[in-house]
């Protein structure tokens, strides 16, 4: 038997179904079978005598149990090698068997022996690897082998007489065997066939289940009861800042501001989720909770949501709602400050004002291109078109940018410096308003360092860090910085520094980048100066349009 299960198998899932359901148990048949040649033929060499075993013949019981011990040997070899085909070597064997087993019942004093039952294993395993026509086939044949060899012992009066009857019951039980076999061997190789299909059914299901987890755009962790990860998709690791070895961490370590968050849940479920960011880079993330299964010892899903596009709906709605604003603002305000406007001019050219006048007449034409300004800004904010992101290649069209940039303010190129790493990150923007937006970063920047250092002075330092995957921007000038105070409120609507400036500028920036689902925010300079970093969108990530 070890010689057949150290024999070569065929490669692949089918063919290792079909190795199982034909030459393996042909080579257990073969061992049953070699393992009767070695115990008769032991039996007939070492003369021990053991009636009725070769007791009117034992000159021809030992060449049987010879010759059937060294056909077993040489159906070893042709097992293992598989030729001839599978179908010539089980008919063959099972015939060889059944002369063999006829000739040693001869030699051993007929029927009455009881050597004829050692056809019901060789019919039993062949008719579980035969067709159903050829098992009736074969158990004919033995039954007739049994039957014949009973007739030759009428037809020589060899004594003991034949004995037909138990012949023809052991006939019977040929039939049956074969048949019983062949029925159970189908219902066997149809339900391993089912089996198989099942398993094949669940692995597919579960290799789709693990592909839609992880290209799910909603991140997707899942944490046992000791705060072990066990399964982190990928956009849970994009969201969380590409961590190394996630799996080999407990969340605490990980996240600990989103471990901070499922312990709340823990203690009330009922409570409202709240938004965190991991860095001060990464996206507001939305955390959703799960308990596994209904034991308190169980683990928990969390559902990562990236907020970005929500933002970017909740823009949309808030645009929609600036526009109508916007059409009472241009009707109510508009009019009269044209009006004032005009007035101022016409009182201005008035021969008989003073100079205290005159000075009155210049405050209310200036107040009223403020005013007309920020009209102007709003009105543009809202009839914005959404965005029409491309993919952009950021170093050549940064340098196209600063290009035009330098040319409209009369700025040296050299005082414009261009750093990206690696130098062939792309972006996914729209065009128009990543340039509306640089302009304005950049316009701000130039000023700022000119009234500092004297001469307008910046750098754009972009690229992919190791941090997050997302692709970066920094637009950083050299002037004074904002103050500390102001920082929070650099974003909102009219505010500024500047008694000249209309507050909308950086405004107007930030809802560009997050009608684009990027961000912008400040980040503070070491001693002196400001970064106005924007966080591109996710490539993997679709965006809104």
């Amino acid at each position: 038997m070890s010689t057949f299960t150290t024999s070569p198998r065929p490669l692949g899932s089918n063919a290792d179904a079909a190795y199982r359901q034909t030459w393996k148990p042909l080579g257990l048949l073969n061992a049953y079978r070699l393992s009767l040649a070695v115990l008769l033929t032991f039996i007939s060499l070492a003369d021990i005598e053991l009636r009725p075993l070769g007791e009117r013949d034992p000159h021809l019981f030992m060449l049987v149990s010879t010759s059937y011990l060294f056909f077993a040997l040489a159906c070893v070899t042709l097992i293992r090698a598989q030729k001839p085909g599978f179908r010539w070597q089980l008919y063959l064997q099972v015939l060889a068997d059944i002369i063999c087993v006829i000739a040693l019942t001869y030699a051993s004093g007929g029927i009455r022996s009881g050597l004829g039952t050692l056809l019901i294993v060789t019919l039993a395993g062949g008719g579980m690897l035969m067709s159903g026509q050829m098992a009736v086939l074969y158990a004919a044949i033995s039954s007739l082998a049994v039957l014949g060899e009973e007739f030759y012992i009428l037809l020589r009066q060899i004594e003991p007489g034949p004995s037909f009857t138990h012949a023809g019951l052991l006939g019977g039980t040929y039939f049956l065997t074969a048949l019983l076999a062949w029925v159970l061997a189908k219902r066997a190789r149809e339900s391993e066939a089912l089996a198989a299909q099942r398993g094949v059914d669940l692995a597919n299901m579960q290799q789709l289940t693990e592909y839609v987890i992880q290209r799910m755009q909603t991140g997707v962790i899942v944490i046992d009861a000791h705060d072990r990860i066990h399964l982190i998709n990928e956009s849970a690791w994009h969201l969380l800042g590409t961590p190394a070895h996630p799996t080999q961490q407990n969340l605490t370590r990980l996240a600990p501001e989103l471990a901070g968050h499922l312990a709340q849940w823990q203690v009330n479920p009922d409570s409202e989720p709240q938004m965190f960011r991991p860095k001060p880079s990464s996206p507001d993330l939305l955390p959703r909770f799960a308990r596994l299964g209904q034991a308190s010892q169980s683990g928990t899903l969390i559902f990562l949501e990236d907020t970005t596009a929500l933002a970017q709906q909740a823009q949309q709605l808030k645009l929609a709602s600036l526009g109508r604003l916007t059409a009472s603002i241009a009707h109510e305000i508009r009019n009269p400050l044209g009006a004032i406007s005009h007035a101022g001019q016409l009182l201005a050219e008035s021969p008989q004002l003073s100079s205290g006048d005159l000075r009155l007449t210049e405050i209310i034409r200036n107040h009223s291109q403020r005013m007309n300004a920020i009209v102007e800004n709003v009105l543009q904010l809202s009839r914005r078109q959404r965005a029409r992101p491309e993919e952009l290649e950021l170093k050549p069209w940064l340098e196209e940018f600063i290009a035009d940039f330098c040319r409209t303010h009369n700025i040296g190129a050299e005082h414009i410096r261009i750093a990206i790493d690696p130098p062939g990150t792309q972006v996914r923007m729209d065009p128009s308003q990543l340039h509306q937006i640089l302009w304005n970063l950049c316009q701000n920047g130039a000023r700022y360092s000119g009234a500092r250092l004297g001469v307008p002075r910046l750098e754009l330092r972009g690229g992919i860090s190791a941090e997050s995957p997302n692709p970066f921007l920094d637009v950083i000038d050299f002037g004074p910085g904002v103050p500390p105070e102001a920082v929070d409120h650099l974003f909102e609507p009219f505010f500024t520094t500047e008694a000249s400036g209309t507050g909308l500028g950086l405004y107007i920036s930030r809802e560009l980048c997050e009608s684009n689902q990027a961000r912008l925010h400040y980040i503070p300079v070491p001693g002196g100066g400001s970064c106005f970093r924007i966080t591109f969108a996710d490539p993997r990530r679709k965006q809104l349009t």
